[in-house]
């Protein structure tokens, strides 16, 4: 598999409707009709298709990217769900802030 550089991210332009540019498991940059690319995770977890979002490019490098996807590879390694994982750390922090 022939993974992404950084000038190929950003050199591509934006088309009609959103298309992906693979990487590496399962890791893209979503590339919108507006020109914005957003990188995306495609994963399995208890027979379930799922995706996360690591932010924008070039906000989120593709090094970064790649990273938070080993990352989250890592959790699904324990048997633990990465989105699951986030939401409760977003949940805890909400109510920190707010109470």
């Amino acid at each position: 598999m022939t993974m992404l550089s950084d000038a190929k991210i950003r050199a591509a332009k934006p088309r009609d409707k959103a298309c992906k540019l693979a990487d590496s498991h399962g890791l893209y940059p979503l590339v919108r009709p507006n020109g914005s690319k957003l990188w995306k995770w495609n994963y399995a977890f208890d027979g379930v298709r799922k995706t996360m979002a690591f932010g924008s490019y070039p906000a989120v490098s593709l090094a970064a990217a790649r990273g938070k996807r080993d990352g989250a590879r890592a959790q699904l390694d324990e048997g633990r769900d990465p989105s699951s994982i986030r939401k409760l750390i977003k949940g805890a922090a909400t109510h920190y802030l707010h109470h």
